[in-house]
């Protein structure tokens, strides 16, 4: 396996990552960690997630995919994992993470941020992102980028459109 430096940290990836967006939802958590154990038998260190996953969102399963995550990372050496994740941007269709409050400010933040680590079971994430900023994107394999101003008080501002 090849190794890279992630930007100017001293981390050090695998130039594969392991997506897992489908755990909790296609897959039970025994599956989760057998596919876990496979990659890092193969060298990938480099594991990705988000708060809003599995896919497609819904309430009953949001979080799960860190929550699978968390129980066979809390079996690892921590140090030799590396684990991303992602805050939800602003969405009128995904009401159900942290009650609809989920605009990208302090508070927001410190919340997914604080929630993803009780799931993940771990004490730090190795790379936080925002998965989509608080502005009109077409997320989810939308094809179309409407370029028509829209603020906070717009009906569709963060709206999910496309594929979900």
């Amino acid at each position: 396996m090849e190794y890279k430096k992630l930007g100017d940290s001293d981390l050090s990836v695998s130039e594969i990552c392991l997506g897992t967006m489908t755990y909790g939802q296609q897959n039970t958590v025994e599956e989760a960690a057998q596919q876990l154990d496979f990659a890092i038998d193969r060298g990938i260190n480099f594991i990705d997630t988000a708060e809003m996953y599995p896919v497609p969102g819904k309430a009953e399963t949001q979080g799960k995919t860190e929550e699978y995550i968390g129980e066979w990372l809390a079996k690892q050496q921590r140090d030799k994992v590396i684990i991303a994740t992602k805050v939800a941007g602003r969405s009128t269709r995904l009401k159900w993470i942290r009650e609809g409050k989920n605009q990208i400010d302090r508070p927001n933040v410190e919340k997914a941020l604080n929630d993803s680590l009780k799931r993940l079971q771990t004490d730090y994430i190795d790379l936080y992102q925002i998965h989509w900023p608080d502005r009109y994107v077409p997320l989810f394999g939308a094809p179309d980028y409407d370029p028509r101003p829209r603020t906070r008080n717009s009906p569709d501002f963060g709206t999910v459109r496309g594929i979900c």
